[in-house]
């Protein structure tokens, strides 16, 4: 049976869209209009002597207002006073005659218009039985046992509530004056039952009073700790005064924080000027209070200083031959890293003072730059600590913050140092080259200094804030690309490069390191898993393609796994035995199609060799000629070096043409198409020159090229064939693609002592001067 009765009366009146609050009947609202909208509803109200209908918005930021940005339920309500504010706005005040039920909303014709709506009024009437006066009576000691929780409230307020008689107007005051949701608000007016309302009203008010009990306890804890530690910092003031009252100096007490730390930094080694700027801040440290925040700031600072290794110095291992044979161990092949550090070591015996080297190792991804530097430091018997430099772009990772900022805390460099314990540690810089800079300075300024032999005697970070020696230090960074490095910085290294490793580079490397190693990760011995060296080289060319062994690392690794599956999977099962016949079983079909030469002599067809970061390549140049007016076309993914390369080739090709036996007219009667296979990869630079022309004359004279040889070389006008990088790598592909002859530069034989040994003895080197004499070597003769 309903505790009310209702009257419902349709209207039409214009619309104030309410941002943040929500109107009740029967209470007085003050609003300030501020939109173009809102105070045009108010005038035509006012005007008309009409309702004005108060409809709160869903979200208060909406601008751009549609049907659906509204509330369902408003309230209607009469103009009582209002007065217009010298900024334009009008502030009004309102009392609510009932809740609203909106039928349906008329959008303005115009940007700022008026909002009008046809709603029911609805007017709801509370019946007064003992139900509805016991809930009131509960709710207002509700609403009591809430308020004398709130620091500051309205006793008129609760004076006010003593009258109340109307369980729904009871309602809606509590509502407007005490909840904060505006969700709460919203759901309230929506309910029209004045028991079921005065309900919620008291459920919330419960809410209400145990957040607000919840956050009296939490301030009372609060309060608790900041007398406690007020208290014990005035106690900690009083001690020390009568101990200074009785001629007992509180500093030299060695229990004491200030007496810890001036006993060690009397007992420490650092220079003179270090000790006096560390007592000065162990001065200001006894005339702290122990809880704030500048104390703990300074004991670490204190405590970064006293760790530092001011004196602490390694021995370093003067046995060349024993170095040798730990750099040996750990790493095939990188002679020449491993070279330059024994030359090092040599020096150092004859003359102990000489100061280190600085040093960069640039090479692709996986060729054991990381690892080498490692094993430098065993072998020299010095403490090895890595810096990692990718990524970072701030000044201050270099050179430290300042100590004054909480948080604060030296550079990369100086906490390298505190981290390996001596003052001449191998330093590894790693990734140097992914440097970046920002508004925050730019860090490759800052390892200037660092880098530099001069000027790092006296290295000063912002946190220490007196000079450290880095001179001690062996700097080693590490780098894929120089293009990166900024010239000042990298003229301050002495760049080492590391090529790709060759076949037999890799074979030896899987059989000493990578296959030991992920037996014993996978739990695995040599008795239950054996791999042959056939097994080894085919998934060196069949299943990687890259300069390092990083990859075949992996597909070691899930050789492993696979093995370890089939042990678990047969219980009976002893050993396995990988052999190049049935490692397809374990990892799959060939993931790389190796390269090879043609089978026979083609026209316009050439092999050439490029360079890319995962080692050599053959790479099949074509050319084709077809009736025209002298096009060029270039495709393949080619860079602008490439392209300035075919229109050498071209111009070359048209001042020798009779000498080829090529129709001298041919760049006017002729388009000519140079290609290059695997256009999705990106390809670039002059040695491709030789290449070029020698299709280009095999197309337009109509003779082949051998198949068996493979060039590569940069051409000028003039027909000179210049040296080129990247010889061993690309020697190296020639050999596994079944190539015989290699055409090189003439200026490149000097490069031949660096080619792996197998290589050279399977393929036969031409140097050529000229292209002549490319042309004479690789065209077929008739």
């Amino acid at each position: 049976m309903a505790s009310y009765t209702e009257t419902a009366e349709t209207i039409e009146c214009p619309v104030i869209p309410l941002r943040g609050t929500v109107a009740f009947p029967h209470i007085p609202m003050t609003l300030e209009l501020e939109r173009k909208m809102s105070v045009a509803a108010f005038e035509e109200a006012y005007k008309n002597g009409s309702y004005i209908l108060l409809l709160a918005q869903h979200n208060p930021l909406e601008l751009n207002l549609k049907p659906d940005s509204f509330a369902s339920v408003g309230t209607v309500c009469l103009i009582r006073q209002f007065m217009k504010l010298p900024n334009g706005n009008v502030r009004i005040v309102v009392i609510g005659e009932a809740r609203a039920d909106v039928i349906s909303l008329k959008a303005p014709h115009q940007k700022d218009g008026v909002w009008h709506s046809s709603c029911v009024m609805v007017r709801v009437f509370s019946e007064n039985n003992t139900r509805a006066c016991a809930l009131r009576e509960e709710t207002l000691d509700a609403v009591m046992d809430y308020v004398v929780l709130l620091p500051n409230y309205s006793k008129e307020l609760i004076s006010e509530l003593d009258v109340v008689t109307d369980n729904g107007y009871l309602a809606d005051f509590i509502a407007a004056n005490m909840f904060t949701d505006l969700a709460a608000k919203g759901k309230m007016l929506e309910i029209k039952d004045p028991n079921e309302r005065l309900s919620y009203a008291f459920k919330k008010l419960i809410e209400l009073k145990e957040i607000e009990e919840f956050r009296k306890e939490i301030n009372k804890k609060v309060h608790a700790r900041v007398d406690k530690s007020q208290k014990e910092y005035y106690i900690q003031e009083q001690l020390r005064v009568l101990r200074s009252e009785l001629g007992d100096d509180i500093d030299s007490d060695p229990e004491s924080d200030v007496g810890v730390y001036k006993d060690k930094i009397e007992k420490s080694d650092m220079p003179k000027e270090a000790k006096e700027k560390l007592l000065k801040e162990t001065a200001k440290l006894s005339k702290m209070p122990i809880n704030s925040a500048e104390y703990s700031v300074i004991c670490n600072y204190l405590d970064v200083c006293l760790e530092l290794p001011w004196e602490t110095k390694t021995k370093d291992r003067v046995d060349v031959a024993a170095a040798q044979n730990i750099l040996n161990r750990d790493h095939s092949g990188l002679d020449k890293v491993k070279e330059r550090i024994l030359e090092y070591l040599a020096v150092r015996s004859f003359n102990p003072e000489l100061g280190n080297q600085i040093i960069c190792l640039v090479g692709p991804p996986g060729t054991g730059k990381t690892s080498i530097v490692r094993s430098i430091a065993e072998a020299m018997k010095r403490n090895y600590v890595r810096v990692s430099l990718g990524g970072v772009r701030d000044e201050a990772d270099i050179r430290g913050h300042r100590k004054t900022y909480i948080g604060s805390m030296p550079g990369r460099i100086i906490e390298g140092i505190k981290r390996a314990g001596s003052r001449n540690p191998v330093m590894l810089l790693d990734e140097i080259d992914k440097l970046t800079k920002d508004a925050h300075g730019d860090p490759a300024s800052a390892l200037m200094e660092v880098l530099d032999a001069e000027q790092n005697k006296a290295f000063r970070d912002h946190f220490v804030e007196f000079p450290f020696d880095l001179s001690d230090v062996m700097f080693i960074a590490t780098a894929n690309n120089l293009e990166t490095i900024p010239a000042p910085l990298l003229d301050r290294m002495e760049v080492i490069e590391l090529k790709s490793y060759s076949q037999n580079e890799k074979l030896a490397i899987a059989k000493k390191y990578l296959l030991p190693k992920q037996l014993k990760r996978h739990g695995l011995t040599k008795s239950k898993l054996t791999v042959s060296d056939g097994a080894l080289s085919a998934m060196i060319n069949g299943y990687t393609r890259e300069a390092g062994v990083r990859n075949l690392e992996r597909e070691i690794a899930s050789l492993c796994r696979k093995v370890a599956k089939a042990f678990v999977e047969d219980k009976e099962l002893k050993n396995v035995s990988v052999t190049v016949k049935n490692l397809s079983k374990y990892l799959g079909p060939v993931k790389m199609i190796p390269e090879t030469v043609s089978g026979e002599d083609e026209i316009g067809v050439v092999n050439g060799l490029a360079y890319t970061e995962s080692g050599g390549t053959l790479l099949k140049v074509e050319a084709a000629s077809m009736p025209g007016s002298g096009k060029l076309e270039l495709t393949g993914s080619l860079g602008d070096v490439m392209k300035e390369s075919a229109k050498a080739a071209m111009t070359y090709i048209r001042s020798h043409s009779e000498e080829w036996g090529i129709d001298g007219q041919f760049y006017n009667t002729k388009d000519i198409h140079i290609h290059f296979p695997e256009g999705a990869i990106p390809k670039d630079g002059p040695s491709a020159g030789v290449t070029m022309v020698s299709a280009l004359v095999s197309e337009l004279s109509g003779r082949p090229v051998k198949n068996s040889v493979a060039m590569t070389g940069e051409v000028t006008l003039r027909g000179k064939v210049l040296a080129i990088g990247g010889l061993k790598e690309k020697t190296m592909a020639a050999y596994k693609a079944g190539v015989k002859t290699v055409l090189i530069p003439s200026d490149n034989v000097k490069d031949l002592d660096d080619i792996d040994t197998t290589v050279r003895e399977n393929l036969e080197f031409i140097p050529c001067k000229t292209v002549a004499d490319v042309l004479t070597n690789a065209i077929v003769r008739q």
